[in-house]
């Protein structure tokens, strides 16, 4: 996710993916994948953050790739491990302990072959409320109405306008402004910016070759956060809880193309006991 107040990111233009650099982001966002589906295999109670960090990062070079995530803009670890009232951000370590009732985003990139992959699913363990399992069910449904926006010939507000329809306008939710999607290729972060909320017809116009993160971050309650003391974790101002789950896109002519690939993770999910399968 790009946080242009913590990254302090400029960004000066829109570059426009080949087929076959596509294909190498793609290579890259599958090995996201395959980290996000061994740490649902792995999420339990009682189990530390670290843990499924060093997991990640292990698996990660043995594919002789390098995490996207450690020391960009000074981060320490391989994932972003929030859980609960942290909406994106939130650093891995022994002193954090799951839950039986926690939901547990993870955010992983990966770089090979000179490009980045990114993508973020949120864990739901089998204690969680019936209302906890509908924020993150409505925010995963989202995710795939701003997918189906991401076609050539519309806007980059049409993407926007349909996640925040979804979840604001239809489900009372709040919908982060402060934190949005992004380009996606031999950076991590580049043009263009891609917001979770706006207008039909606005922005930028989508053509193909555009690669894309979308990234809903919804809230169960309203729409602000804050910065946690760490001056990395971002959290809900009211301390209620937060969804997020993300694809790396490629803008296509009737349809997008889904990059990452979630369905690895539904079966290590749905065979993990502890946790409640989101799809």
């Amino acid at each position: 996710m790009e946080l242009q107040r913590e990254f302090n990111i400029l960004y000066s233009m829109v570059y426009y993916k080949t087929s076959e650099e596509i294909e190498l982001i793609r290579a890259s966002c599958l090995l996201v994948s395959k980290v996000l589906a061994h740490v649902g295999s792995l999420i339990r109670p009682g189990l530390t953050a670290d843990i499924i960090d060093r997991e990640a990062e292990s698996l990660i070079r043995d594919h002789g790739a390098v995490p996207s995530f450690k020391g960009y803009g000074g981060f320490p670890a391989t994932l972003c491990v929030s859980v609960n009232e942290i909406v994106v951000h939130g650093i891995p370590s022994e002193k954090q302990v799951f839950g039986e009732s926690d939901v547990i985003s993870v955010d992983c990139g990966a770089y090979m072959n000179g490009f980045h992959g990114d993508s973020a699913y949120t864990f739901v363990m089998g204690g969680a409320s019936s209302e906890v399992i509908q924020l993150c069910e409505i925010t995963n449904q989202s995710l795939y109405k701003g997918i189906s926006a991401a076609v050539e010939g519309n806007r980059l507000g049409d993407i926007g306008f349909a996640i925040q329809h979804y979840t604001e306008s239809q489900h009372g939710y709040g919908v982060v402004r402060e934190l949005v999607g992004h380009g996606v290729g031999r950076e991590l972060h580049e043009s263009p910016q891609v917001p979770n909320y706006g207008k039909r017809g606005r922005g930028l116009k989508l053509k193909e070759g555009l690669v894309i993160a979308i990234e809903p971050m919804i809230n169960m309650g309203k729409h602000q956060v804050e910065t946690a003391p760490d001056n990395w974790s971002i959290i809900t101002r009211d301390r209620k809880v937060s969804a997020h789950y993300e694809h790396t896109v490629a803008v296509g002519k009737g349809k997008a193309d889904i990059l990452s690939d979630h369905s690895l993770l539904y079966e290590t999910v749905a065979s993990n006991e502890n946790l409640f399968l989101i799809k």
